[in-house]
């Protein structure tokens, strides 16, 4: 069967588009995995952490969570391994993985994680639970095999940041005492050295006494006027008119009398 000359003009012209979104929707992308050892550790009173990623999507809703190039679930296992440290001697703690899902609506995007932590003894005995849920909402850009990979690529990283933040806050508030204290601790204060009130020394001796004497004068300054002494007061006088107490003595005079003339 032979084409008319037309068609065979044409037919390169048709098959570029086509081409070309192949081509786009082939081409690989950067997807690196997430890391969260940037951030504060947990470390637990605990002997060794367990993780329960068996989580399954149930319902009849359409999943599409294994279409991003890094499932929730595997985001939520790397939170766990990067922040969680078992830093005692005995127990075990489990890192449930509860909900991992991203349904797909009409016009948006649902994701849904949930993440529960259980902490027992050797004897099966519990002593604490936390749990962190985080929902949020995505509008679907576009249905290209591409366009599904970036922005379900995107949704989970942004998901997870606010799943960081709530784990981290549920384990603070639930398992408190569960937590090794990771702040330095303040030094002892050294001993203060106490002067007692009644002049003597820590130890019992009475305490030299300040005189004048032995305070060392400072030398004056270079070109200033020598130092003069002030003169002594002159005697205490009674005012005029008045009458000394009945027996006492009248006050002496400390200024010598004046020589007799010839």
């Amino acid at each position: 069967m032979t084409l008319p000359r037309r068609t065979l003009l044409f037919a390169p012209l048709l098959a570029a588009p086509l081409l070309s979104g192949c081509a786009d929707d082939a081409a690989p992308s950067s997807y690196p995995p997430p890391s969260y050892d940037y951030l504060t550790k947990l470390e637990l009173k605990i002997g060794r952490i367990e993780v329960d990623d068996s989580w399954a999507p149930r319902g009849a809703a359409r999943h599409v969570e294994n279409l991003a190039p890094i499932t929730p679930r595997e985001a939520l296992r790397r939170m766990a391994e990067d922040r969680l440290v078992a830093a005692g001697n005995s127990g075990r703690a489990v890192f449930v993985i509860e909900d991992a899902s991203i349904i797909r609506g009409p016009r948006d995007y649902e994701a849904s994680f949930a993440v529960r932590l259980d902490m027992a003894d050797d004897n099966g005995n519990r002593l604490g639970q936390a749990t962190a849920r985080v929902v949020q909402v995505r509008p679907v850009r576009d249905d290209s095999p591409r366009a599904v990979r970036d922005d379900l690529y995107a949704f989970v990283r942004d998901v997870m940041r606010e799943m960081n933040v709530e784990f981290e806050f549920q384990v603070r508030r639930a398992l408190r005492d569960a937590l090794q204290s990771t702040s330095p601790t303040a030094p002892e204060p050294g001993p203060v050295d106490a002067q007692p009130l009644d002049g003597r020394s820590p130890d019992g001796q009475a305490a030299p006494a300040i005189t004048p004497e032995s305070t060392p004068a400072s030398p004056p300054a270079p070109g200033s006027p020598p130092a003069t002494m002030s003169p002594p007061p002159g005697p205490l006088t009674a005012p005029p008119g008045a009458s000394a107490p009945a027996g006492s003595r009248p006050p002496t005079s400390l200024v010598p009398p004046a020589p007799l003339s010839r």
